[in-house]
């Protein structure tokens, strides 16, 4: 009897464990540039790295300078190499600070948003 309900409890330990994982929404783990950095010169890229692999056309990223003036990248995709990044290309950004802002969704169907900040010296 004892023995079934370790078994059982070790069961169910497991069946949390895996649930968790399945309801987990991806999460931005690095960027380039990264978050609150200062970079010397205008990235003419960005790099934003997930957990989790996403659907690009569920994709989007805006910049938005310290006077709220928006700019879109000219360019999204899913890095070829790595589908759990995406890629912009972006215009030249003048010096001072921006807020990156993105929205996607990754292939389990979940839409997750969020931003960060970096400073063209």
């Amino acid at each position: 009897m004892k023995t079934n309900k370790l078994a059982a409890a070790a069961l169910a330990t497991l069946a949390c464990a895996f649930a968790s994982q399945a309801w987990a929404h991806a999460k931005l783990q690095a960027s380039t540039p990264k978050a609150d950095s200062v970079v010397s010169a205008a990235p003419a890229q960005l790099r934003l790295q997930f957990n989790e692999p996403l659907e690009l056309p569920f994709s989007k990223v805006k910049l938005v300078d310290d006077k709220g003036v928006e700019l879109q990248p000219s360019k999204i995709a899913v890095d070829a190499a790595d589908p759990k990044t995406l890629v912009g290309v972006l215009p030249a950004l003048h010096p001072g600070a921006w807020r990156v802002q993105w929205t996607t969704v990754t292939r389990d169907g979940h839409k997750v948003k969020g931003e960060f900040g970096f400073r063209v010296k």
